[in-house]
């Protein structure tokens, strides 16, 4: 099930005001560097990573199953130029292949179950031209989440005022569930969220069935190793 902040046409008006540009974000764009290649963006929202790949004279394809997101990214400024498709990285299909796959936004932990992740790696081989890469990332399940996903904040959008509060309502060392609750002044969503903590093992095995290496592995942004007790981020590049 797509979450209601990805599918209400509202929502996904504003999602970039609230997730805008930052240091996850440059570093996907760093990977590509300046010679057009072909690149595949898995979850690819309303397109801000797309469209600064466009920008550089990449030749770009964005996918995502919510279409309120897609119909934001095709009004983008580059969204002419950018092939958007309905689909989620388990059933995406393509002639083309790409050197470069990207899943970013920690969209990696919306699949739960190992089918979800042995069904996305297998897609992701078939896709993949030699040497090609695919690059995620997924949450360090030893960070207290709990605790930095508790909050509340008021946004500025068009359509006024916009309050978020996002409550976590169940827990364990593997999955969290939590409730974002969007109030506008005049009306209000609630969206249900489910995300799985995986780990590098787990991920290493489902790469190696899959017929995926993991050729870098890092604990943050700039590339540092992974601290299984400190590091926030587990981000991986993959190959055929």
């Amino acid at each position: 099930m797509i979450d209601e902040h990805y599918i209400n046409p509202r929502l996904a008006a504003v999602y970039d005001i609230e997730s805008g540009w930052s240091e996850d974000r440059q570093f996907y764009l760093d990977l590509a560097g300046d010679t057009p290649i072909d690149i595949l963006d898995f979850g690819c929202g309303t397109g801000l990573i797309a469209n600064a790949y466009a920008a550089k004279g990449h030749r770009v394809t964005g996918a995502d199953p919510a279409l309120a997101m897609l119909d934001v990214a095709r009004r983008s400024p580059h969204g002419d130029v950018i092939e958007w498709i309905e689909a989620t990285a388990q059933n995406f299909r393509s002639e083309k292949q790409f050197d470069l796959i990207i899943m970013t936004g920690h969209a990696f932990q919306v699949l739960t179950e190992p089918l979800d992740v042995a069904t996305a790696f297998a897609n992701v081989a078939s896709l993949l031209k030699p040497g090609g890469r695919f690059v995620f990332e997924t949450r360090n399940r030893a960070i207290d989440w709990v605790a930095r996903w508790t909050h509340e904040k008021q946004l500025e959008t068009p359509y006024g005022v916009l309050g978020i509060q996002r409550i976590v309502t169940r827990h364990t060392e593997e999955r969290i569930w939590f409730e974002t609750h969007f109030t506008f002044p005049d009306g209000s969503f609630v969206s249900s969220s489910e995300l799985r903590f995986w780990t590098e093992g787990e991920i290493r095995t489902l790469a190696t069935q899959a017929g995926l290496k993991v050729a870098e592995f890092y604990g943050d942004w700039q590339r540092n190793p992974f601290d299984p007790d400190r590091s926030e981020e587990l981000v991986f590049v993959l190959t055929v």
